[in-house]
């Protein structure tokens, strides 16, 4: 799952994807460049896709919240959320096979931008009865920013007329790292490297290819994780580090 994550590029002016460059720009674009970005607020985040039409690609703001074609109004999408269906995520096991996120899947595919996202970790004190959530910061090693693999489609609400884009991140099997950070649910989202995010979104891909970078594990040994305050949320600097006594170090390299 990848319900949390952060936009800490400030002073990032450029974002470079192969040989492609790209101004961040507008102020506009600027707000969606947050340390917190909470899915469950259904808010704006900047998305990367090639243009339509053209050999390029362009940065855009969409809403993180896959709406399907098939929700006529904004009633119905807030009556999904209460049955808890938030299309934050896509599984990249299934997303082919998916009639939310298939056609997606093979036609708009796009990159979320992201320097940082946020899991639990569930541990039980010795003497507890029951585990406890600890969150951590994760990021890469090789850049203070990195692509997550994602898929975006347009959603017009039948009644006002308006139309926004909407986007998912893609999911898959938790590495090593993460296996021991998000060890409840054993998932983590899709990172790729700069060759396959090229890929992902600029290539015409085979179904056979599209999983295959779909399921890709960044190494645990480019990435990092640290114990954060449980109150992350409300300060001002969530991601410095943070030590709990009672919370064992993990056994592989933080």
């Amino acid at each position: 799952m990848c319900n949390f994550m952060g936009v800490r590029v400030s002073k990032v002016n450029f974002i470079r994807l192969k040989q492609i460059e790209k101004e961040l720009g507008t102020l506009a674009a600027m707000k969606e460049l947050e340390l917190i970005k909470d899915g469950f607020r259904y808010s704006n985040s900047l998305i990367i896709r090639k243009q339509q039409g053209a050999a390029d690609i362009e940065v855009v703001s969409a809403h993180w919240e896959f709406i399907p074609v098939w929700i006529k109004n904004g009633d119905e999408v807030k009556n999904a959320r209460k049955q808890g269906i938030p299309w934050l995520n896509a599984r990249s096991e299934t997303v082919l096979e998916s009639k939310m996120f298939g056609n997606a899947a093979r036609k708009r595919r796009c990159l979320v931008l992201a320097t940082h996202f946020f899991e639990w970790r569930h541990y039980k004190p010795e003497g507890e009865k029951k585990a406890m959530a600890y969150p951590y910061t994760i990021g890469v090693n090789y850049s203070e920013y990195f692509y997550l693999a994602g898929i975006w489609q347009p959603w017009t609400d039948r009644e006002t007329g308006e139309t926004i884009d909407t986007f998912a991140i893609v999911t898959t099997q938790a590495n090593e790292l993460m296996s021991q950070v998000h060890n409840t649910k054993n998932r983590m989202p899709t990172i790729l490297p700069e060759d396959l995010a090229y890929e992902w979104i600029m290539e015409d891909l085979s179904e056979d290819r599209i999983k295959e970078i779909a399921s890709y594990q960044l190494p645990s040994d480019e990435m990092y994780a640290y114990t954060i305050p449980k109150d992350f949320k409300a300060l001002e600097e969530p991601c410095t580090p943070f030590e709990y006594s009672e919370l064992p170090d993990l056994d592989i390299a933080l």
